[in-house]
């Protein structure tokens, strides 16, 4: 959302228990991982000025469906949980376009960080006072020093999210 955009001035905040992230990863360089990452907190804050987005995911409860392979991301020289519990993201500048919106922001995750774009469609009235946001992104891990064997561990992941705004009071 940009400045003269006709969202509403204020912070909006993302609804943590409707809100949810995803993201897919190659596993062996065949097959797909799927898991989840709860979302601790959001905002969206417009002004006049632009807008500023900020976002942590609690990597403390990420979840594959393997109880073995989410024990294993926990690890210092994979996602290193135990020291950086939060994956966050902050938004350096929001450009709308003729097909949704465009984030540019930072990613931070293992105490590292990395430039990441969001891409984003909506915002949709959902009809009981808040407004959903669907958004996606790719980046290489080794961005933030995950490092693996490609073999094991894809060097692309792909986040999805769904987000549910409630607008400012």
């Amino acid at each position: 959302m940009t400045a003269g955009t006709s969202a509403r001035v204020g912070t909006w905040t993302v609804l943590a228990d409707r809100t949810s992230a995803t993201f897919t990863v190659r596993n062996f360089g065949f097959r797909v991982v799927h898991g989840s990452i709860p979302v601790s907190l959001g905002s969206v804050r417009v002004s006049a000025d632009g807008v500023v987005v900020e976002a942590a995911l609690d990597l403390d409860k990420i979840d594959t469906a393997n109880a073995k392979r989410d024990a294993d991301l926990r690890k210092p020289g994979l996602l290193a949980i135990d020291a950086q519990p939060v994956l966050t993201f902050a938004a350096d500048r929001v450009d709308e376009g003729t097909d949704g919106w465009t984030v540019e922001g930072t990613l931070g995750a293992r105490g590292e960080s990395c430039p990441l774009t969001v891409t984003a469609a909506g915002p949709e009235d959902n009809g009981d006072g808040t407004w959903r946001v669907l958004a996606g992104a790719v980046f290489d891990r080794r961005a933030i020093g995950l490092r693996a064997p490609r073999f094991l561990i894809g060097r692309e992941i792909t986040i999805a999210l769904d987000v549910v705004l409630a607008p400012p009071g």
